[in-house]
């Protein structure tokens, strides 16, 4: 449906996108506004759909009411000077926490089935069975509960893992043992075999997967990261999968991307790499969000999704 509003204007400033199909839509959808591309010099904008804008972008267009950040993640947007009147507002979903899910079900359940030994057999023209282990012997536990985190806390539920949920202030989910705060963290990785990461990437959780947390997780432990590559120290990751304390990993997102390719995990049987896919931006579901977003604040009305530009998230 689209939305009526009175004569905006709306800058696009998105790094390594094609701009033409998002102009199309957001055109479609707020068609009394001018939606127009950033380039240096161009008249004064009301809104902001970004990712990854150079700071002269906001040195250049301080006037702004919104910005809106083409998906969850708003790390980058938080290493810039932004308009101190700007409200920053990120996608809640957009079609992204149906993949998540999707995608930490499957890291969990291959690991689980022991599916990628499997393959490895298969390969080498071996016919062999393993042990079936029990669920109860692999509690899982998500790191961070917001939209993404507790979809995906739910998502597990439906295979009947033991689902255990940190986050930084109390959170109850149903079917989930909730934990929060730094005062319960290590109790969180203890009763956690699996670790799934969607934590937002700020200076309290750069660095957070490391050889201490990691080492607090059930022996045998298998970590998934799904947020962001400075989440994770790659080395301590390695040491402690070559221990054994560790059996594995799945990694969606890296500190380089793309991965360097001299990088270890390429070629480590026991690292299993995607290249940052885990869940994608959808153009129309976004383009509608973001639609809606921007004529609920020309009429005044509070919006969800808005970042706290103090705690990065």
């Amino acid at each position: 449906m689209k939305a009526d509003i009175s004569p905006i204007r709306i800058s696009f400033c998105c790094t390594n996108t094609d701009p033409e199909p998002w102009l199309t839509g957001l055109r479609a959808a707020l068609p009394l506004a001018e939606v127009s591309v950033w380039q240096p010099g161009v008249p004064a904008a009301d809104y902001a759909v970004v990712w990854a804008p150079p700071q002269a972008f906001f040195d250049e267009q301080s006037q702004l009411k919104g910005v809106f950040n083409i998906g969850a993640g708003v790390d980058a947007l938080m290493k810039l000077r932004l308009p101190p009147q700007a409200v920053v507002v990120r996608l809640e979903d957009a079609g992204m926490a149906v993949q998540m899910a999707e995608y930490v079900c499957q890291a969990v359940i291959r690991h689980f089935r022991d599916l990628n030994a499997y393959a490895e057999d298969a390969r080498a023209g071996r016919w062999t069975f393993y042990k079936p282990r029990q669920r109860s012997d692999f509690p899982v536990g998500v790191m961070g509960l917001g939209v993404l985190g507790a979809r995906v806390a739910q998502a597990l539920q439906h295979f009947e893992f033991p689902v255990n949920g940190w986050s930084r202030s109390p959170k109850v989910l149903e079917g989930v043992h909730g934990f929060s705060g730094a005062a319960q963290f290590n109790d969180f990785l203890a009763s956690s075999r699996m670790l799934v990461n969607l934590l937002p990437l700020t200076p309290d959780t750069t660095n957070i997967l490391n050889r201490d947390t990691l080492g607090r997780l059930q022996p045998g432990g298998y970590v998934i990261n799904v947020a962001r590559g400075a989440h994770l120290v790659d080395d301590d990751l390695l040491a402690l999968i070559h221990s054994g304390h560790l059996a594995g990993a799945t990694l969606d997102v890296f500190r380089t991307e793309p991965l360097p390719p001299d990088h270890p995990f390429w070629q480590h049987p026991k690292v299993t790499i995607t290249p940052h896919t885990s869940a994608r931006t959808l153009r129309s579901e976004s383009i509608a969000q973001i639609a809606d977003k921007i004529s609920a604040m020309q009429r005044g009305e509070p919006l969800s999704g808005i970042v706290n530009v103090g705690s990065g998230y």
